[in-house]
């Protein structure tokens, strides 16, 4: 199985800290890490079969090879491009946030 690595842009890799304070700060430790194990299950699938995540929110933007794929058990998405040689991780939203607002500029890094 072929897998590409991941490479989380600044703003993704602030997302998740931001996720994983949050769900420390309310939720505790447990959950906390749940998230970083649904986190890494969801990059794993992506590393290894990115065309199967969903294309919708590059369509709806018009921004062609953006997918992006949930975490189970957690109202998140992750955003990216397949690349040659690796994921480019855009962004990992809330799935309630306004999503075409929170990925303004992110083409641009």
């Amino acid at each position: 199985m072929n897998t590409l690595p991941i490479i989380p842009r600044e703003l993704a890799q602030a997302d998740v800290e931001q996720a994983i304070d949050h769900y420390l700060a309310e939720a505790g430790r447990d959950i906390a890490f749940s998230f970083i194990d649904a986190l890494e299950a969801a990059f794993l699938q992506i590393a290894t079969n990115p065309a199967a995540c969903s294309p919708r929110w590059g369509q709806d933007l018009k921004l062609p090879g953006l997918r992006s794929q949930k975490l189970k058990r957690f109202p998140y998405l992750v955003f990216f491009m397949e690349r040659e040689d690796h994921i480019d991780v855009w962004r990992v939203l809330h799935a309630r946030r306004d999503i075409p607002l929170w990925l303004q500029g992110s083409e641009e890094d």
